[in-house]
């Protein structure tokens, strides 16, 4: 595999993980179960899952009304397409 598609396969995992996690603890809220914490939420954004779990937020209406989320969810995904396109045009 070359370089490339590793790291296009990586985001989408990374992604996918976002997107699903924030699906798997609207469940738990609902169910009154253990959580998946906010920390762990963030962490997969910032490994590059920011864009999937913004899209979980929306699809599951979850975190919907805190101000972290609604702030640091779309601020992560902004350092993160900066820091791509300072790596690719420099």
């Amino acid at each position: 595999m070359t370089t490339k598609i590793l790291i296009i396969a990586y985001f989408v995992i990374a992604n996918l993980i976002g997107f699903i996690s924030m699906g798997v603890d609207k469940k738990k809220a609902k169910n009154h179960e253990w959580r998946i914490s906010e920390a762990v939420l963030f962490f997969f954004a910032i490994i590059g899952g920011s864009l999937g779990s913004i899209l979980g937020m929306k699809t599951f209406h979850h975190k919907t009304k805190h101000k972290a989320f609604i702030y640091g969810m779309p601020a992560i995904l902004f350092i993160q397409i900066a820091l791509i396109f300072t790596i690719l045009f420099l």
